[in-house]
């Protein structure tokens, strides 16, 4: 598998969004049009040699000419986040990669959008879109105070009948029963937030309308027994041993695996199964995808079956 360019860009604009929440507006350095993208949409920065971090789109999809991202600073996070508010000045050129998208908005003339903290990235221009599509919409966003939820003034001004701004300290936690509870036929609900969000939104609704994004692996057990796995397009038969990936052992061969987060909340090294029966351990599959058993993050995900054969 051949792996995905990086391209240049440049920081055009740096504000301020939020407290601890900082926008970068992305150009490219001669101008000219960046990438197509879509709602849900993220790309990869590559912010020192061995430091990647993966980033929602939160501009307008109709702009081509700039990719814009928002960074909240996390005090115990992995030096990603630190990184963005610390270094980058407007002038600073990066390396990226995309985009991509694993959280994709589907056609629908109604629905739910629940966000929480920073989860509101994906989430804005997917409130634009159903907008300029004329769908029935409301946004319910939560955050700690309103002072650290960004781009409330953007959405408010797209309908505030419709937007409903809930900062924890004023209204309490979000009232999910009465969001959920009598939710009407053929609404899709998206979620984007802390795990504590996401795990209360997917205990109340059902999984046939939801889609969610996490921004940290959920936790996942199951056994770490050896299996095999065949790659149909070179032929190699290779055996995947307790306590190592596939996407490692395939990497091991000498195989090329296009790949960014390695703990299955990005979706980059989504790969066919032709045969078997994958043990899905990734944070992106929802429960009907999951069932079909086409595709498996081999970062992550292990076998339920002694073999695997991937479109590899």
């Amino acid at each position: 598998m051949s792996t995905e360019p990086w391209i240049e860009v440049v920081v055009d604009r740096r504000e301020r969004v939020a407290e601890e929440v900082v926008a970068l507006t992305l150009r490219a350095p001669a101008g000219g049009p960046l990438p197509a993208w879509s709602p849900g949409a993220h790309i990869d920065l590559l912010l020192t040699e061995d430091l990647v971090r993966q980033y929602s789109l939160c501009g307008d999809p109709a702009d081509a000419s700039a990719w814009r991202v928002a960074v909240l600073r996390e005090p115990d996070g992995r030096g990603g986040s630190a990184y963005v508010h610390d270094k980058l000045s407007v002038g600073d050129r990066l390396t990226v990669r995309g985009p991509r998208n694993a959280f994709p908005l589907v056609p629908s003339e109604r629905y739910l959008f629940i966000a929480g903290g920073i989860g509101i990235t994906p989430i804005l221009p997917m409130v634009r879109a159903a907008r300029a599509a004329g769908a029935d919409w409301r946004l319910v966003y939560g955050g700690r105070r309103r002072a650290t939820m960004a781009f409330t003034g953007e959405l408010a001004a797209l309908d505030a009948d419709r937007v409903d701004l809930r900062p924890q300290d004023e209204t309490g936690l979000l009232d999910l029963d009465g969001l959920l509870g009598d939710l009407p036929a053929g609404t899709q609900v998206y979620c984007c937030g802390p795990e504590s969000l996401l795990t209360a939104v997917e205990e109340r609704c059902p999984p046939e309308a939801l889609h969610v994004e996490r921004f940290v692996p959920r936790a996942v057990e199951g056994p770490e027994r050896e299996f095999e796995v065949e790659l149909a397009a070179s032929g190699l038969t290779l055996t995947v041993p307790a306590g190592r990936s596939i996407l490692e052992t395939v990497e091991a061969a000498g195989v090329q695996v296009l790949s960014s987060c390695r703990e299955g909340t990005c979706g980059t090294c989504e790969t066919g199964v032709l045969e078997g029966v994958p043990d899905h351990r990734d944070s992106i599959l929802s429960g009907p995808e999951r069932d079909t058993c086409e595709f498996m993050m081999i970062c992550v995900s292990r076998a339920r079956s002694p073999r695997l054969v991937l479109d590899l």
